[in-house]
């Protein structure tokens, strides 16, 4: 069994065609941008947590590997896409020919990062859970049409600036977030986001942290 390397997932052309064409489809139902910017950005925000909190590069590196690949499943279906996702991950990873506990890291974070199902069974999974809860931000919106009818392109498009700030002193994770509140209220924000929040903060309890909350310099959570 190989090494497989985030690098080695990141440039892979079969990978690359089931996450382009899982976001044509989520495109098609109405939803915010799911492709490179967020699977991207998910990865680098789960490497870099479990990073800064000293964990081991391999496992670093995992957690890259399951965040980039983390929404594969909505090519098959938007329901239950963890678990398509999880299978497709094994049989794809497996073919590379990764050793078997990676694969069992990857496809369990997979599996159980969408929220009616999630759970953060590894630092894998918890990282992945914070990573792809908190990337909430205006590029995500594809048209200004759906701003009025559509809450989630709503919230999202409102975001001016979000950012993730880690303190290890005082074993907090906190989310920024700068909202026109011309675009959305802050009760707008947490009718669609309040689970996924909860949802971080029991990934982040995981971890170690407390998470938190901050919307236009007032603490929420």
């Amino acid at each position: 069994m190989s090494r497989i390397t985030f690098e080695d997932i990141k440039h892979s052309e079969e990978i690359r065609t089931y996450i382009k064409q899982a976001d044509a489809s989520l495109e098609a139902l109405g939803y915010t941008e799911h492709s490179f910017a967020h699977t991207t950005k998910c990865a680098e925000v789960a490497g870099n947590l479990l990073e800064d909190l000293g964990y081991d590069p391999h496992e670093v590196e995992l957690a890259r590997i399951a965040a980039f690949m983390h929404d594969i499943g909505n090519v098959v279906n938007r329901v239950d896409h963890a678990q398509s996702g999880a299978i497709m991950a094994f049989r794809l990873l497996d073919k590379m020919g990764m050793d078997p506990k990676d694969t069992a890291a990857v496809i369990t974070a997979i599996g159980n990062h969408d929220e009616a199902t999630a759970y953060p069974v590894n630092a894998v999974a918890a990282a992945l859970i914070i990573a792809d809860k908190t990337d909430v931000r205006r590029s995500r919106v594809r048209s200004l049409e759906t701003i009025q009818t559509d809450i989630h392109d709503r919230v999202n498009y409102a975001v001016e600036k979000a950012d993730i700030s880690l303190n290890i002193e005082a074993k907090t994770i906190t989310l920024c977030l700068t909202i026109d509140t011309e675009i959305c209220s802050v009760m707008d924000y947490f009718e669609i986001f309040l689970g996924r929040m909860l949802l971080s903060r029991k990934a982040a309890e995981f971890l170690g942290l407390k998470f938190k909350l901050n919307i236009n310099n007032s603490m929420m959570l």
